[in-house]
């Protein structure tokens, strides 16, 4: 079993990092592999919406990372995405590849159990916590949940491992993400879609 771990963060090393390496740690010891995708400080296409992904299988942006993001979310067990708090959302070049990614792939990512961290130094933590677990809502992946709320605070790494709940909050994430993908790995399969897609645009305005 195999969960990836999205730093969003453009530094490699950061506070994100931090939190998600306690993650890493308690997979680890229930014998789930991890690896860790760096965003990076590349530039980031945005989505045009040009609906190519939908003949293609995949964005038809091939200058930056999201298709291979979107491969390794699919050959994955898990997700975990995580995120610095800038002006109380997700870094942006973050959101801009998750977009695409989810828009061209998240078929490919449907009943993958998931979950987002993020990392602040002081507010704003829990608007984009929100932000980040609406990709996951919308593509019928189980959100796993933790003690308290994803977060982790701290201005430099060293901070982040001050916060001592935070990092326990990090390891229980860690912990039911390893149980969860243990009993879906034994147990039933997910259940079936429906055979016909509804969409509800009140075209006539009605």
């Amino acid at each position: 079993m195999k969960v990836i771990l999205v730093n969003g963060s453009p530094r490699k090393e950061g506070c994100t990092y931090t939190a998600l390496m306690e993650i890493a740690g308690a997979l680890e010891k229930q014998g789930v592999e991890s690896e860790v995708f760096q965003l990076g400080t590349e530039p980031v296409r945005g989505c045009i919406a040009c609906g190519k992904c939908w003949e293609l299988g995949k964005c038809v942006f091939d200058d930056d990372r999201a298709n291979e993001l979107a491969a390794k979310i699919a050959a994955a067990d898990g997700l975990v995405v995580g995120s610095p708090v800038y002006y109380s959302g997700p870094n942006g070049a973050l959101c801009a590849m998750l977009d695409r990614v989810f828009y061209s792939s998240a078929k490919n990512f449907r009943h993958k159990p998931a979950a987002c961290i993020v990392s602040c130094r002081r507010g704003g933590a829990s608007a984009a916590f929100d932000r980040l677990n609406k990709y996951f809502t919308i593509s019928q992946m189980p959100v796993v949940s933790s003690q308290y709320w994803n977060v982790v605070h701290g201005f430099t790494p060293d901070d982040v491992r001050k916060d001592l709940e935070g990092l326990q909050i990090m390891r229980t994430l860690g912990n039911n993400m390893a149980w969860l993908l243990k009993n879906i790995e034994a147990g039933n399969p997910p259940p079936a879609a429906e055979t016909e897609r509804m969409f509800t645009s009140f075209p006539d305005g009605k």
